[in-house]
């Protein structure tokens, strides 16, 4: 089999050339011109950063991207979707009000934000999962399967459960709707604080199962009738309900993997990974460390999967930058990211992606 071609520039500049003119031309020598974009409605998933945290990729970056698309015929929108855990990104008002606090505007940007699973987390499209090991039926954020064209556009980053964050985590996990988000992290049965609950019955009133009850002005749920749709986290009012974080990292990556195969599959897709600021932990944490390596550089190629191994493989190659949280660690691993999380491994969900036929591990690298 051929290997998938992966294609990588340094972030050095010169008086010639920025370095957004460098992703626009690392994008180009890549081939995205080759995805017929004319007046096709195209998603480019980004992730806005969780405020307070400073490692996430700026706007600038984004504009490149969605200026690419734009003078190819195309129709580029930014989204992601609402948040699973309680922070300011779980519903579309506070998440787009962390977008612009964060810089990405229709101004700055040159397109509009669309929050990929809507208002509250729930218009989700029912994606198949053909071969799925774990997850049969996807749910994944209407507006990205409404999309034409798909483009991810990752920050590389380290990661406390999946061991790194790139294009696989930022497309599974990202384009989930919030009940798709409680899906891979648990065995999908949520429940209710008693402490935080007001008894005000929307819980119970969306459940389709009967499956909720309210009894001294508290929710309980009756976890033999409830399906795990996650219909109840986005109605309540007051994040009483709390979804379990109950599945082993293992069959969280591959369910990662899995969620990804129901985004691209079907459609032309296209992915950038900018592999700087190296922060040990998620861009959804509201703050971040010192970065664990020295930057390396962007990364593009049609295969999200030969996209992730290149990256690691590079940070792997790249010394520890004294200081950070990866130079305390215990180094037997030989792996930055293992050494960092050791409960994880993040080969797991390449592996995954390879069996459902997403791309190949096996990759040519073009530096341009």
């Amino acid at each position: 089999m051929e290997k998938s071609k992966v294609y990588f520039t340094d972030m050095h500049v010169t008086y010639r050339e920025n370095l957004q003119e460098k992703l626009t031309r690392l994008i180009k020598t890549a081939g995205i011109q080759n995805i017929d974009f004319n007046k096709k409605y195209t998603a480019v998933k980004i992730h806005f950063g969780e405020p307070g945290n400073l490692a996430f990729l700026r706007p600038n970056y984004a504009k490149t991207v969605v200026d690419i698309v734009k003078d190819l015929g195309g129709r580029p929108f930014l989204t992601d979707c609402n948040t699973l855990y309680v922070g300011s990104r779980k519903d579309a008002l506070e998440h787009l009000s962390s977008a612009y606090l964060n810089g990405f505007s229709p101004f700055s940007t040159g397109c509009h934000i669309l929050i990929g699973d809507g208002l509250k987390g729930t218009d989700e499209a029912l994606i198949p999962v053909n071969n799925g090991e774990y997850v049969k039926e996807a749910k994944i954020g209407r507006a990205i399967m409404d999309a034409d064209v798909f483009i991810s556009l990752n920050h590389f980053k380290g990661h406390e459960s999946t061991g790194f964050g790139g294009a696989l985590k930022n497309i599974g996990m990202g384009c989930g709707s919030r009940a798709g988000k409680m899906e891979m992290h648990s065995s999908g049965k949520p429940t209710v604080e008693q402490a935080s609950c007001i008894g005000c019955g929307m819980c119970a009133k969306s459940c389709a199962h009967s499956a909720i009850t309210i009894t001294n002005k508290k929710a309980s749920i009756d976890h033999r009738r409830c399906v795990g749709c996650g219909r109840c986290l986005g109605v309540c009012p007051t994040d009483a309900v709390e979804p379990a974080s109950d599945e082993s990292n293992g069959i969280l990556n591959k369910k990662i993997a899995e969620y990804s195969y129901a985004v691209l599959e079907g459609r032309p897709h296209f992915h950038i990974s900018l592999v700087i600021d190296v922060s040990p932990f998620c861009d959804c944490h509201s703050e971040n460390d010192i970065p664990i390596v020295p930057d390396v550089g962007m990364f593009a190629s049609f295969d999200p999967v030969a996209l992730d191994m290149a990256c690691a493989e590079a940070v792997n190659r790249q010394p520890v930058v004294e200081g950070s949280l990866l130079s305390k660690q215990n180094h037997k691993h030989h792996d930055h990211f293992t050494n960092l999380a050791p409960d994880t491994d993040w080969k797991v969900a390449i592996d995954h992606a390879v069996k459902l036929g997403i791309g190949s591990k096996e990759y040519e690298l073009i530096t341009i």
